[in-house]
């Protein structure tokens, strides 16, 4: 599986949500698989851009 910057996840999730692509599509584009795009999906609905930022 491809290593996906925060900026890659947030544009995947934002392209999920504006409704113009399937997350198959968005998946298969970025090299990950459905349940990677849907779980980064329900993480940003639950926290937002924060739940991608790594907590140190």
């Amino acid at each position: 599986m491809a290593k996906v910057s925060v900026e890659q996840r947030i544009q995947a999730v934002q392209r999920y949500l504006n409704g113009d692509e399937s997350m198959s599509g968005i998946a298969k584009d970025i090299g990950v698989t459905d349940r990677v795009v849907s779980d980064w999906i329900r993480r940003y609905q639950k926290n937002g851009v924060e739940a991608f930022l790594k907590s140190y």
